[in-house]
Parts: C-alpha cells; sequence; structure tokens
C-alpha cells in the first residue's frame, strides 16, 4: 500500500486532475470541424440527367409497387427497382383510356 502512496503523490495527482478535469469553464477546448468542400462546388458536381424528388403515395400504392418489382425481379429483370417500374409505366401509360377519377 505505501508503495502506491509513493506513485501517486498528492500534488502531482492534484496537478493533474486540476489541469485536465477541473479546468475553468470559460476557456474550452477548441475543436476544429473537418474541412469539408465548399456548397458551391458540391452544386456543380451534380448530375444535370435527373433530379432527386419527393412524391407521396398511399401506403396500399407502395406495397403494390413493391410487388410488382419483386414479382419482376423473381422473373429476370434483376436490376429493376421502384423508378424503373415507374418510368415503364410513364412511357407505356393509354392517357386516352385514363378513367376521370385519377
Amino acid at each position: 500500500m505505501s508503495d502506491i502512496k509513493d506513485v501517486l503523490d498528492g500534488d502531482e495527482v492534484r496537478e493533474v486532475l486540476s489541469g485536465t478535469f477541473y479546468r475553468d469553464a470559460a476557456a474550452p477546448s477548441v475543436v476544429k470541424a473537418p474541412r469539408t468542400r465548399s456548397r458551391k462546388k458540391k452544386e456543380e458536381e451534380k448530375p444535370d440527367h435527373y433530379q432527386v424528388i419527393c412524391i407521396s403515395l398511399y401506403t396500399e400504392d407502395l406495397e403494390r409497387l413493391d410487388q410488382k418489382v419483386k414479382l419482376l425481379k423473381d422473373s429476370g429483370h434483376r436490376k429493376m427497382s421502384r423508378s424503373a417500374l415507374i418510368r415503364y409505366a410513364l412511357d407505356t401509360a393509354d392517357l386516352d383510356g385514363l378513367p376521370r377519377p385519377y
């Protein structure tokens, strides 16, 4: 037990604690944020052949869409996705036969 007291001198312990754990709260240490690219540069790098948008669909419609995507994937269309199926529907929609409630 006396060996531990010799290693942990009271004055040294107080000095370490006061400099590390109990330092003045008025002078917090400054931590710099990592450098990031400027916002302007990010905007320039965006592809212009598509846009990310947000649309709302009913839960039932999303379930139907996901079921159709799964069926197509299971039948061999490995890269099928929601957006791909929606693009196909846009290309093949019969606008003349569309009922009024839509």
